[in-house]
């Protein structure tokens, strides 16, 4: 389980009682977040990212194959792992809330491509913007139902903001889901506000890509997406959601 950007594997913490009885839940923090070091010539790159996934998995001595989970930035390395090291390892993914993105310019649709682009000015004010963006972070950070799912601070401003840059804003996730050889559930909240409508009808349709949209449910898995994701994990179908 691979959570996602300025966060830690608190994020899973509504899915962990729904499976637990009946599943070996190994919940990674990412490097620089949570627990995980954070090492000082970083670039956190979506490669560096799976290359420190891939090592802790071979430490683990995990018997293949599994199911790897990922939510928002941790839906984008899970398939760049299934697509590269772990080819043979991964039976299935399970992205939550992955920010699919691309170039405004590959969007036909003029409404598709305002919203990307109006996401990718966003992330990058937010970069250049370090004040602006501890102080308001703080802010909603209190108002979150789960505590820490964002952790944006001084101390992990470095990981947050090369990230942000390195591995969500310059992303391959489309062509990486191409690459990957397994059944692909994609699982997300019809208010997610991060998602790119455009990239996402591009998801849609690309082979053994299913994508399940859980009504009244936004980006962060709070109880109601949780548990849509634990019956895609049981049964490959949510109990409620909307197509």
């Amino acid at each position: 389980m691979i959570h996602g950007v300025a966060s830690s594997s608190v994020t899973w913490q509504n899915v962990v009682p729904l499976l637990e009885s009946t599943h070996r839940l190994i919940r990674i923090d990412l490097l620089g977040f949570g627990a995980s070091p954070v090492p000082p010539d970083a670039e956190y790159t979506i490669a560096e990212h799976v290359a420190s996934v891939a090592r802790t998995i071979r430490s683990l001595r995990l018997r293949a194959p599994f199911v790897l989970m990922g939510h928002s930035m941790g839906g984008l390395i899970a398939p760049r792992y299934a697509a590269g090291s772990g080819r043979g390892r991964v039976r299935r993914l399970v992205l939550v809330s992955p920010p699919v993105y691309l170039d405004p310019k590959e969007l036909a649709k003029p409404f598709d491509r305002g919203v990307q682009g109006f996401y990718l000015r966003a992330y990058r004010y937010i970069r250049e913007h370090q004040n602006f963006t501890l102080r308001n972070a703080a802010v909603v950070q209190g108002m979150l139902p789960i505590k820490k799912a964002m952790d944006i601070t001084a101390e992990t401003w470095t990981p947050f903001v090369k990230s942000l840059e390195h591995s969500i804003e310059s992303q391959t996730t489309i062509s990486d889901l191409a690459s990957v050889k397994v059944p692909v559930d994609v699982v997300m909240g019809d208010f997610d506000e991060f998602s790119s409508p455009g990239a996402m009808r591009i998801v849609e349709r690309l082979r053994d890509v299913t994508v399940h949209r859980v009504t009244g449910s936004d980006h962060l898995i709070e109880p109601r997406l949780a548990r849509a994701v634990a019956a895609v994990v049981m049964n490959g179908e949510p109990a409620s959601v909307s197509r």
